[in-house]
């Protein structure tokens, strides 16, 4: 039996990292949460089916700010980095964080599959992003029936489940399509040794839906 795994890593020890682990069924066998990297460590490092899995691991954004006064919203503007006037001082245009990379990079080396995803992207590719606020409690519910209806994880509870959990599980649908359907993948870019993967295509939406959206854009072409 093979076991997909997700983990949904923070970019520090003060928010929950979800970690999700997955069988070949779509049946849930995990959902918790961790927090330091400590204890990622020891969950992987004691899991039993370790060398029957495969890993995805989301590449957390960097958070840290030069001198309080640079925040989250101006990583994405890396065109900065180019200007000598505005010098690159604390890598403070580094949009995403090292955090785990080491250990990651050593549990590929020792022989297991460990890729790295993009939750937004992967969430754009797989048409699971919502109009709601992210990470608000709408697009976690959204989430969570998409996740349920469309990709058949029907053990997913009524109630709400926390993002962490809910992004995790995106990993896990990563990492065992990557197994089972490789050309159905992208490698995006290379991340401290490790490819960060997405899916082409949403493998699960159905024709009728994709001739819709493709008819949809015919009109406005047209008009």
């Amino acid at each position: 039996m093979n076991y997909y795994i997700g983990l949904s890593l923070a970019s520090g020890s003060s928010m929950d990292s979800g970690i999700a682990v997955v069988d070949e069924d779509n049946k849930i066998i995990l959902l918790d949460k961790l927090y330091k990297m400590n204890d990622v460590i020891f969950f992987f490092e004691n899991f039993s089916s370790l060398k029957n899995s495969k890993i995805c691991v989301s590449v957390p954004s960097d958070r840290t700010m030069l001198e309080g006064k640079w925040r989250i919203l101006s990583k994405p503007y890396q065109l900065v980095s180019s200007n000598k006037l505005m010098p690159n001082r604390d890598n403070w245009t580094q949009r995403h964080s090292n955090r785990g990379s080491e250990y990651l990079k050593e549990l590929s080396e020792r022989g297991i599959t460990v890729s790295r995803f993009d939750i937004y992207m992967t969430r754009q590719s797989m048409h699971l992003n919502s109009c709601y606020k992210d990470r608000s409690p709408a697009d976690c519910k959204f989430l969570q029936q998409a996740l349920k209806y469309e990709w058949g994880f029907d053990d997913l509870p009524v109630n709400m489940i926390p993002m962490s959990h809910l992004e995790a599980i995106l990993g896990a649908i990563l990492a065992k399509e990557y197994a089972n359907n490789p050309e159905m993948i992208n490698v995006i870019y290379n991340f401290r040794g490790l490819d960060v993967i997405d899916i082409k295509d949403n493998l699960n939406i159905s024709t009728d839906v994709y001739n819709f959206e493709r008819s949809l854009a015919v009109k406005s072409d047209l008009a």
